[in-house]
């Protein structure tokens, strides 16, 4: 059983470099190509890719200008050539035996397999999984393995999500109507290395309204409640949003979240409640938009 991983990667040289590295460093991993996939990128990724293939890492790099997750992720899938795809971020950090437990969850029937994220600040913060890293989500490209034969029968990643968001879930939504199961093995985990100085408020929020905006995509191509539910666009959820987050409320929310004096978990909890309410927003104006 080989594994094709597929990273998909703009302007990110640095992570790319760590990512790269620890798959250098797996053990009693199944044999494995790594494919990079440089979405429309202006810096060294491309070079990171070639240090990498001349360190002896079997990785082939692949150049998609114009920047498109689906459309990155669909160069990878179609130069593969491993009976399993793995998809991870640019801004991860693997375990040495990462690989060998994806391999050990496949078997049987097809199955998505997914592990904990952890996201951690930096490289040098590394706890081990808790039940606070759980998820129940069936198909997120940060962490998941799946046979490729499904994703190619299932039609791949849909290319007109074009902003950020729900590309990967609405693959999963097909890949679940094929009848692949998920299976959520506890021991491939992986850290998700976030660092305030990067993750601030305002590139939150420009993600948070690209979400919106898929979301109604989403749900524009498939109504079930199971989409409904997993992008937040039913009533109860919209009653909640709009009582605990009102429109008038997030320039407060905003700037708890970034007073120097508020408590920290007075400004995470601003962060929460200015990033759900945001959200919430933009996805009740981007359904309207459609409906006209």
């Amino acid at each position: 059983m080989k594994f094709s991983v597929v990273i998909a990667s703009k302007d990110r040289a640095p992570y790319l470099e760590r990512a790269l590295a620890a798959l250098e460093t797996q053990r009693e991993a199944p044999p494995f190509e790594t494919i990079v996939v440089d979405n429309g990128s202006s810096d060294g990724t491309q070079a990171v890719a070639r240090a990498a293939a001349g360190r002896g890492l079997d990785v082939q790099a692949l150049f998609v200008a114009q920047p498109n997750r689906g459309a990155a992720r669909n160069a990878g899938v179609a130069a593969a050539s491993g009976d399993i795809l793995l998809f991870v971020d640019d801004d991860v950090l693997l375990p040495a035996g990462f690989l060998a437990a994806h391999a050990r969850a496949h078997g049987g029937a097809p199955s998505a397999v997914s592990g904990p994220i952890i996201n951690v600040p930096g490289y040098d913060v590394r706890p081990k999984p808790s039940l606070l890293n759980y998820s129940g989500a069936f198909f997120c490209t940060c962490n998941v393995s799946v046979p490729r034969s499904e994703v190619r029968a299932a039609g791949a990643f849909d290319e007109s999500f074009n902003l950020y968001g729900w590309e990967d879930t609405e693959l999963g939504s097909r890949l679940r109507r094929r009848g692949v199961r998920r299976t959520f093995a506890w021991d491939a985990y992986l850290w998700h290395v976030k660092p305030p100085r990067v993750e601030t408020l305002q590139s939150l929020l420009d993600k948070t309204l690209e979400r919106a905006q898929m979301a109604a995509q989403f749900l524009a191509k498939d109504r079930s409640l199971r989409t409904k539910f997993a992008t937040g666009a039913y009533g109860l959820n919209m009653l909640r949003s709009s009582l605990l987050a009102p429109p008038w409320s997030l320039e407060t929310y905003r700037r708890l979240a970034t007073s120097d004096r508020a408590p920290g978990f007075v400004r995470a909890l601003a962060q929460g409640q200015f990033l759900d309410g945001s959200y919430t927003a933009a996805l009740r104006r981007a359904l309207a938009e459609r409906e006209r």
